[in-house]
């Protein structure tokens, strides 16, 4: 090989050495620019899981919140203003008449309807709410047997007084449905209907429970749509207020008060009682 021919090889190969190098260069600062624009996608996808975990936590705080919310209902506990529903029932709960002497039983009653001998030598009062929960439970598991065991043989007589509680839409107009359908002597046959059929129907429902029972639809839409018994449904509230009722249900036996819908044993003791007394 020449000298000219060395020299011309040896260029040959520092060029190719410099354009390998630059290549080199050129794919390192690829590999930098890819790895870069990766980390900020990565970082991007990053702050987004952690806004949908944020977003995740709130939601669920807030159904954490609402279950609360409804478990509470259930217990037994609500309240509005001075209105409070009573809490659910307990079987050690005691019944209580306030030290009470004697008892005036024209304190607790005034023209209701009566539900058993009018001569009965005990007396329960319930102040109660037909959309109320635990009314309704007092009417399926413990009137049944009350009046089973104790109305219908002559012991016992009935009577149910209006205490609706405000914050409950239907419960004012279903009162006043019953006392217009005891103004045709059937005051016990709306309130049973009242109870097992329910109040979310509203007036239009109530109408149609007058008609299931007979009575002179006529007459009974007039009274409930005039407001007839608007204000005798608003004394005995007042009266249940002045009694000391605080929630509903809550029960006079003969002066002695039983608050919450109790089971049917608690009733019976104090009825029993009051018979051997």
């Amino acid at each position: 090989m020449t000298h000219y021919e060395k020299e011309e090889h040896e260029q040959h190969q520092h060029k190719k050495h410099e354009h390998h190098v630059r290549k080199e260069h050129q794919h390192t600062e690829k590999k930098h620019e890819h790895k870069k624009v990766k980390d900020n996608c990565c970082g991007t996808k990053l702050n987004s899981f952690q806004k949908f975990l944020a977003v995740a936590v709130i939601i669920q705080v807030l159904l954490l919140v609402f279950i609360a919310v409804k478990i509470s209902a259930l217990s037994g506990v609500a309240v509005e203003g001075n209105n409070v529903v009573a809490e659910a029932p307990t079987p050690s709960a005691k019944p209580s008449n306030n030290g009470a002497a004697a008892v005036d039983m024209a304190t607790y009653i005034d023209d209701d309807s009566v539900k058993g001998d009018k001569d009965a030598p005990v007396t329960i009062v319930e102040f109660s709410d037909y959309e109320c929960p635990f009314c309704t439970k007092f009417y399926e598991q413990s009137l049944q047997l009350i009046e089973k065991n104790y109305i219908d043989t002559g012991k016992v007589k009935f009577i149910y007084r209006d205490f609706p509680l405000s914050f409950h839409q239907n419960a004012q107009k279903a009162a006043e449905a019953a006392e217009c359908a005891g103004e045709q002597d059937k005051y016990f046959e709306m309130h049973d209907l009242l109870f097992e059929k329910g109040v979310s129907g509203g007036v239009n429902a109530f109408k149609q429970y007058a008609k299931d029972i007979g009575l002179n639809t006529k007459k009974f839409d007039q009274c409930l749509d005039s407001g007839a018994m608007a204000q005798e449904v608003k004394d005995d509230f007042a009266a249940g207020q002045q009694l000391g009722v605080s929630g509903t249900p809550a029960f006079f036996i003969n002066g002695k008060l039983v608050s919450g819908a109790q089971p049917y044993s608690v009733f019976e003791q104090i009825i029993e009682q009051e018979l051997s007394s």
